[in-house]
């Protein structure tokens, strides 16, 4: 037993996620940024500097999100009814041509803000073509554990001409933004080379995306597969399926995310398989936009490593966790039958298969001593999570982001009874109205 720790989580229902439905009664001590012991029972005869209440609660590894778009939070609500390249065209891609400098540090603040309040601690982001040092400034003021890059793009039919990049300059960019950033702030932050998708994207730009990221070992991370229109699109230009046209340049392996993989064929699944490529599974986002449900129960049954994420807030409206999780353990039931993804296999999406996808399993996604102080607490006594004894049914089919409490990241804590430390609540809906109007404006003079 610890004497004396920085940080005592006290009397909560503890859900290590070492394994599935395993909790008990006890407490948490965290030490130097990092979890020191669990305690089942409760700790007795400790000194802690910072005692966190977690009656009524249940203490959880940090939530994982590995596919959102923090950069696009200032379009929420401004681009609904619209499918998949329609929504790209006429809304997402005129507002990132729209964005300055302080609209994309803005739009980041308010993502980060909403991440972490809904129990997201580590995300693996996607950002837009300029300003991207905002974004991790952003981060890394806020307090969340963040794999980000700058989007690449060189052709694509109705993109605005400033979006659009020669292909060696973009690299050059993306390269030198990496080099500040990967490995700062105690190892929070990292760089993913980020190329948005096969057809926004040259032959050559992909080719050199993941020169670049196996180059200095940083992760890659693009969009495969989400919309029929899409793939048919890809398959005219390329004469392969995404996935074959993926794999032929380079962007699979266990290094490479690749969000939503809605449309895939049986032999795209096995290359995911055999080339241990990761997929993102982002039910609202595919819901809201028309686009469909991946077969995720198919691509975990071939070995596929699956984690969740909300996409971003245009196509979503909300980057909760708690809500990806409700509705993965809930659509899969409509093609493979109610048992198809239980609470508890949302829940281990959320924490320990999301710290895999993103390679992060010897340092976050469970509650085990030695691992990053990355903890949510979740309040259990919501008029819907009462009553029960299983906390995974109550959390994913019981839970929202206001059920969040606390909040913890590198054993720091950024969010506590539900509000945040890092940042002026206040101050920061102001800069968002102010954002969003300037941004407005040059969306309409465009």
């Amino acid at each position: 037993m610890n004497p004396e720790c920085d940080l005592l989580i006290r009397n909560g229902t503890v859900v290590p996620m070492e394994e599935d439905r395993h909790w008990f009664s006890g407490d948490v001590l965290v030490g130097d940024g990092r979890i020191l012991e669990v305690c089942p029972g409760g700790a007795h005869e400790v000194s802690a500097r910072c005692v966190l209440d977690a009656s009524g609660a249940a203490v959880l590894p940090g939530f994982i999100q590995c596919h959102v778009h923090v950069v696009q939070s200032l379009l929420r609500h401004q681009a609904d009814g619209l499918t998949l390249l329609d929504w790209l065209e006429l809304r997402t891609l005129p507002y990132e041509a729209s964005l300055d400098g302080d609209g994309v540090a803005t739009a980041a603040e308010l993502g980060i803000a909403e991440l972490l309040t809904g129990g997201t601690t580590t995300v693996l982001d996607f950002g837009t073509t300029h300003h991207h040092d905002r974004v991790f400034e952003s981060a890394e003021r806020l307090g969340i554990r963040m794999t980000s890059g700058r989007t690449h793009m060189d052709i694509g039919d109705g993109t605005p001409a400033v979006l659009l990049e020669d292909a060696d300059a973009s690299l050059a960019d993306a390269e030198a933004i990496g080099k500040r950033w990967n490995g700062s702030a105690a190892g929070r932050l990292r760089y993913a080379v980020a190329p948005r998708f096969a057809l926004s994207c040259s032959r050559h730009l992909l080719e050199e995306c993941a020169g670049l990221a196996r180059k200095h070992g940083w992760m890659l991370h693009s969009h495969a597969s989400e919309n029929k229109d899409e793939v048919a699109a890809v398959r005219a230009e390329t004469g392969m399926s995404n996935i074959e046209y993926l794999d032929a340049v380079g962007l699979t392996g266990r290094d490479v995310v690749l969000a939503h993989g809605v449309h895939l064929h049986p032999n795209e699944i096995q290359i995911l398989a055999d080339t241990r490529t990761r997929i993102c599974h982002c039910p609202g986002a595919n819901l809201k936009l028309g686009s469909g449900i991946a077969d995720i129960p198919e691509l975990r049954s071939h070995g596929v490593r699956v984690g969740l994420g909300a996409d971003g807030p245009p196509c979503n409206n909300r980057l909760s966790a708690l809500y990806e999780m409700s509705l993965a353990a809930t659509l899969h039931g409509l093609r493979s039958g109610p048992t198809a993804l239980s609470a508890w296999d949302a829940l281990a999406m959320a924490t320990r298969e999301g710290a895999r996808v993103l390679d992060l399993a010897d340092t976050i996604g469970t509650i085990s001593p030695g691992r990053a102080a990355d903890l949510t607490v979740v309040s259990l006594d919501s008029w819907s999570a009462i009553p029960g004894d299983d906390p995974a049914s109550r959390i994913v089919h019981g839970g929202t982001a206001a059920d969040v409490r606390h909040v913890l990241v590198n054993g720091r804590p950024v969010v506590v009874d539900g509000k945040l430390t890092t940042v002026d609540p206040t101050e920061l809906r102001i800069r968002i109205g102010e954002s969003w109007k300037a941004t407005r404006s040059r969306m309409e003079q465009a």
